[in-house]
């Protein structure tokens, strides 16, 4: 139930911009933003899940790529039979990989070069994929922008179209971070998260910032102090 918040920008050359905010079971190990794919992906830097390998959120600098990955609802049956992580489909994704069979569980991928923001989306049955508009917009758990969703309804509105030249453009969305966590993290409208009453493990953990030029990708990183509470992480 991570949630993404993504400014596409109206002029050619401008940055589109992405937030991200990472919510996974904090007993599962993952690694921060590094370059951990030094031999099959050299310069691709990433949040690794330290289990099965792949990326929550993963950009190669050089080739101006960025992709992050949100899980969905699906309809695949349970049989027993182990389903492989979504985790590869980042690093396909800033490869330049098209997804064509994922074999996954439900996913929102989020895939941004500075020509296009494309949002892919997996129920199980049927894949889609949807290009963005200039504007900001917000993916959670559903569509992209999903009129049901409480946390896009509450929120999406309050995210300000970042300065081209704000060099720190990520300390207003912040701001508005800061002010979406005093509903709590067990409400339906938060987007800094403690998912464990809608029964699943999963608490915020971690932000993301990017840009994304014909230039390249930058992108910093920072930490909560403690799963799924609010603290302002210093990003980096």
């Amino acid at each position: 139930m991570c949630t993404v918040i993504v400014h596409v920008p109206a002029e050619a050359g401008a940055a589109t911009r992405v937030l991200a905010v990472r919510d996974e079971d904090p007993s599962r190990a993952w690694d921060p933003l590094g370059p951990w794919w030094p031999d099959t992906r050299p310069g691709v830097v990433g949040v690794r899940d330290a289990r099965a390998g792949g990326a929550w959120l993963a950009a190669d600098p050089d080739a101006g790529h960025l992709a992050v990955i949100l899980n969905r609802a699906d309809v695949m049956p349970d049989d027993g039979r182990p389903v492989p992580s979504r985790g590869h489909l980042v690093l396909d994704a800033v490869d330049g990989t098209e997804i064509a069979d994922p074999r996954t569980h439900g996913f929102n991928l989020v895939d941004v070069t500075a020509e296009r923001t494309r949002v892919t989306m997996w129920n199980g049955d049927v894949l889609r994929a949807v290009d963005l508009g200039p504007g900001i917009h917000m993916i959670a758990h559903d569509d992209v922008d999903d009129p049901t969703s409480a946390r896009i309804i509450a929120w999406r509105g309050a995210f300000p179209a970042p300065a081209e030249d704000d060099e720190r453009w990520w300390t207003a969305w912040m701001d508005v971070l800061e002010r979406t966590a005093e509903v709590g993290p067990t409400d339906d409208r938060a987007i800094v998260r403690d998912n464990r009453p809608y029964g699943y493990p999963t608490l915020s953990l971690l932000v993301c910032a990017a840009s994304v030029t014909d230039a390249g990708v930058d992108v910093v990183y920072g930490e909560f102090d403690h799963p799924g509470q609010w603290n302002r992480p210093e990003l980096a």
